[in-house]
């Protein structure tokens, strides 16, 4: 028996984890999210939150998740966060899938929030800041439940964080369907954004934390580095990574400490003593 197999339960219910009154200080946290809710928002928000649980567990959870929201601007429900097992990537034979298809689902999922990979693991946060998995940790359990049951003829739907449900559909069929941060121009400001995420109605998932394939800073290393070696061969004259050495690099920004990698990469490390300014690129966090 592997100690993945709580993963077919659902959200632990009976009994209930206890309470997490304070953060864990052993792990990075994300800021608490700036947001202007007025007395509808706040009410809406722990609806929503309080949906993912039986009414018997309302009056316990409501005062929690209200305290979650004032304090963090987000309910997160650290409550339900697992720890009686490591959140990484286990072997895929460990997990309690009936089709592998949905077994490396959930080892991507877990992968997304493994302490060595994620941002913020306890905000279900990858990377970027806001680049969520999911919104909260009712919906991590809700989902892994439904992996667990999904067979090669459903399809698992996903909006935001929310699974909307298993649905019939063939073995050609995509098994998850995923649409995160679907907001019409009119609506899409930053404002609006903090506004929906804090009422769980919206999330944005960034390119690969909420579609569950972050594979850490592999492809923007490399894509940097070619564009950095590429740009000083064609502005500066170099031949390679043996005349980068020494060099400084002057960008837009340095986002998700992956591009900070490309200057060792093109030689960068002996930085010390010769300052060579190249003004060339704009980087930013993909």
């Amino acid at each position: 028996m592997s100690v993945l197999d709580t993963l077919r339960n659902g959200i632990p219910l009976n009994p209930m984890p206890p309470a997490q009154l304070e953060r864990d200080p052993s792990v990075p946290h994300a800021p608490a999210f700036q947001v202007k809710l007025n007395s509808t928002d706040f009410a809406l928000a722990l609806r929503n939150a309080l949906r993912y649980f039986p009414v018997e567990h309302h009056a316990v959870l409501a005062p929690e998740f209200a305290n979650e929201l004032r304090e963090y601007g987000h309910i997160f429900m650290y409550r339900f966060r697992p720890s009686h097992y490591e959140m990484k990537a286990h072997p895929l034979s460990l997990y309690p899938a009936t089709t592998q298809q949905a077994a490396c689902i959930m080892l991507m999922i877990q992968n997304n929030l493994d302490y060595a990979v994620a941002q913020f693991p306890h905000e279900l946060i990858t990377y970027g800041g806001n680049g969520s998995v999911f919104s909260n940790w009712a919906q991590y359990h809700i989902v892994m439940q439904y992996l667990a049951e999904m067979t090669e003829t459903q399809t698992l739907h996903m909006y935001s964080g929310h699974p909307h449900g298993l649905f019939p559909s063939h073995t050609n069929a995509p098994r998850v369907v995923i649409t995160n941060g679907m907001v019409i121009p009119n609506y899409s400001s930053n404002e609006n954004l903090q506004k929906m995420f804090a009422t769980g109605v919206s999330m944005y998932g960034q390119m690969t934390a909420g579609s569950y394939c972050y594979i850490g800073p592999q492809g923007i290393v490399h894509g940097t580095t070619i564009t950095v070696l590429n740009a000083g061969r064609k502005y500066l004259g170099l031949g390679g990574v043996e005349d980068m050495a020494g060099r400084v690099f002057v960008t837009a920004g340095l986002g998700g400490k992956a591009q900070q990698r490309v200057l060792v990469c093109v030689g960068c490390r002996k930085l010390l003593g010769v300052l060579l300014v190249l003004l060339v690129l704009g980087a930013g966090t993909y």
